[in-house]
């Protein structure tokens, strides 16, 4: 088995998708150990530690990689099996914004009202009870809730040499901010440069849907991913596979829009695997369908079109890639 370990430096890290030199190169079939920082850098340490005053824009949201992935070529397909996601440090933290977020104005809805406080929250990571504990800043409440690690972050670059900042979901992956990014999980990406080069980062304790107060409870992790190849196959945008169900992203302003893309994906995924009408491919998704929200906060939002497998006899997305990853990384898991 070919593992390689990567943990960036402060300097290593990348705030951009493209525009950006590969940390290093991996082969498809390998297993790569990250460790990626939180949305914040690890800058916010304690309630006292206002994002506003410790951190700089636009250095935030910092993803691990690129990595470039042998063989990789425009019209591929990228597949990223999420083996681990684990909590590195014993407290997480979120935050409000004064201008970020789903339920305050932001510079593209402006309002006369004042802004939200900038407030930090700290949560207590327990990995043996597998919790986050919350605790109210203006009040003495407090709840467990489970730990639900996943990621916010994942992509390759976007084609045509452009470069986006990593809070930015779109076609390539991006800050897609979706609760079904955790462990078990199989990430499809369509590959739009030579080697891919691919990131991750923006590690979540857990998170609600859409991210309504612009942030999850963030915290650095330590994530084991298989790489795998797809040659001669385009994927669209982002796609997923768990055990049970296939997914869809799609991102976009506005949000009915984020949920047509995905959806479209998702009925045109379902028909190509069946060889169903498109529009008989419709009306099962229609029907079977469910569609989580990722973020309504980002510059771009991200719906989640979700479909059991079960529905669809016995599909065979991209050569059964999944069932190959998910062995890979049991593989791993039972040799540590």
């Amino acid at each position: 088995m070919n593992v390689i370990s990567y943990r960036p430096g402060p300097d290593e890290l990348s705030y951009t998708f493209g525009g950006r030199a590969a940390v290093g190169s991996v082969k498809p079939g390998t297993i790569v150990e990250l460790f990626t920082e939180d949305c914040f850098g690890g800058r916010v340490r304690g309630v006292g530690d206002l994002p506003s005053q410790v951190c700089e824009f636009p250095y935030l949201n910092p993803v691990t990689g690129p990595f470039h992935v042998d063989g990789a070529e425009p019209g591929d397909t990228l597949a990223l099996h999420f083996v681990s996601i684990e909590p590195a440090r014993d407290w997480a933290v979120s935050t409000t914004f004064p201008h970020f977020g789903a339920l305050t104005a932001t510079h593209t809805t402006a309002m006369l009202h004042p802004p939200l406080d900038e407030v930090v929250w700290m949560y207590e990571v327990d990995r043996e009870r597998r919790t986050v504990r919350y605790r109210a800043r203006r009040g003495d409440f407090s709840v467990e809730m489970p730990l639900d690690p996943m990621h916010g972050t994942v992509g390759v670059a976007p084609a045509a040499s452009e470069a986006r900042m990593t809070i930015t979901p779109d076609a390539h992956g991006g800050n897609m901010d979706t609760p079904e990014l955790r462990a078990g999980v199989t990430v499809y990406l369509g590959v739009n440069v030579e080697g891919a080069l691919f990131s991750i980062g923006d590690g979540h304790c857990r998170q609600g849907h859409g991210e309504v107060c612009g942030t999850a409870v963030e915290a650095a992790m330590n994530t084991v991913v298989a790489v795998e190849l797809i040659k001669g196959v385009a994927t669209p945008w982002p796609r997923m596979e768990d055990d049970g169900h296939l997914m869809s992203t799609g991102s976009a302003r506005p949000l009915e829009d984020a949920y047509r893309i995905s959806q479209h994906d998702l009925v045109t995924w379902t028909a190509s695997l069946t060889g169903l009408d498109e529009l008989d491919a419709y009306q099962l998704v229609s029907q079977g369908g469910e569609a989580p929200v990722g973020n309504v906060c980002d510059t771009n939002y991200t719906m989640v079109a979700k479909l059991p497998k079960a529905y669809l006899g016995a599909p065979d997305p991209y050569e059964f890639a999944h069932t190959r990853l998910r062995g890979l990384g049991r593989e791993y898991l039972s040799s540590r």
